[in-house]
């Protein structure tokens, strides 16, 4: 036998030999292994699990790597929301549309008479006004904010908006409590009309003469309706307002579930909050004749003042030297 014959047969042994060795010690490592967990996903398990640790940074929240209620707040916020609020006021336009096509304009029943009867002072008018101006500025801002990632990028474009955003966000924070200081005011103005009172159900019956063919009901100074309208004003216009003072002025140390929190109450009040109010706006505008007047120059027709609120006009002519029915003839 030959030299290299000898070899070849020591090198298939050599072969043969680390093969079984790595197979052995794959199999061994397999067992042990198999009792083992994998530290990175101990580590990541912890994370997700929002346990604090330890950080140099002092401030608040920051020894949690990752927090899960912040996806759900992206969730609720740019999803469930975002998603749902333009049908809410879709379909309020498109009730409020169809309840002028069917009902139509509350008109006067008889000839105007020309006799003025002040129905608002001027630092009404001043507040109302001025409140109005800033809740519409917070509405078109805050609907941005929202919806105009969905709605405003595909007409306008990133530039565009990301610079009209800027500006919008601005005026929503600086804007937001100067509304709700307006309306506190109004409320301390106004709330000792505003009262409900028994009568007001016979209002609703027949939406103070809007439906049906019945005689109107009596009505003081305010209808059921604008008494609605006020308190709702009160409840919205506070939550809506103290939630944005949260989220604007982070003041006393709020965590970040209550910042989510309040975000999420902001959003939801707040659009509500400009739904209902296109039904005053309605009112105001093509839903009685006169009332638009009445508000922006602060007198109204005797005419309208009898028909749509005969008790306040029955007190306005008692306190005047007008006799109740001279202003008629």
């Amino acid at each position: 036998m030959t030299t290299k014959s000898r070899i070849l047969p020591i090198r298939r042994l050599v072969i043969l030999a680390v093969l079984l060795s790595l197979l052995g010690g794959a199999m061994s490592f397999q067992v042990i292994g198999s009792d083992l967990e994998n530290p990175r996903a101990n580590f990541w398990r912890v994370v997700r699990e929002g346990v604090p640790a330890y950080t140099s940074t002092p401030d608040q929240g920051h020894t949690v790597l990752i927090q899960n209620s912040g996806e759900n707040w992206r969730e609720i916020r740019n999803g469930l929301i975002a998603r749902i609020s333009p049908w809410i006021i879709i379909l309020a336009l498109i009730g409020m549309a169809a309840f002028y096509l069917i009902v139509g304009q509350d008109k006067l029943e008889k000839p105007r008479s020309g006799v003025m009867i002040e129905r608002f002072t001027y630092r009404e008018r001043f507040l109302h006004w001025s409140t109005a101006l800033l809740f519409i500025v917070m509405a078109v801002t805050g609907l941005s904010l929202l919806l105009g990632r969905f709605v405003l990028i595909p007409i306008f474009g990133h530039w565009l908006f990301s610079g009209y955003l800027q500006g919008a966000k601005v005026l929503h924070n600086y804007c937001g409590p100067l509304l709700l200081a307006g309306i506190l005011l109004e409320f301390v103005l106004w709330v000792r009309f505003n009262i409900p009172r028994k009568i007001d159900l016979q209002w609703f019956k027949s939406m103070g003469g809007m439906i049906g063919s019945g005689p109107r009901p009596h009505i003081g100074r305010v209808n059921a309706g604008e008494k609605g309208w006020f308190w709702l004003i009160f409840i919205f216009g506070s939550a809506v307002g103290i939630t944005g003072v949260l989220l604007d002025f982070p003041i006393w140390e709020q965590t970040r579930l209550t910042m989510q929190v309040s975000h999420v109450v902001h959003a939801v009040v707040a659009v509500l909050f400009v739904t209902v109010s296109f039904g005053h706006i309605y009112m105001g505008t093509l839903g009685m004749e006169g009332a638009f007047e009445a508000m922006w120059s602060g007198s109204v027709d005797a005419v309208w003042a009898k028909q749509n609120h005969d008790l306040w006009y029955q007190e306005k002519m008692r306190e005047s030297t007008v006799k109740p029915d001279a202003e008629m003839s």
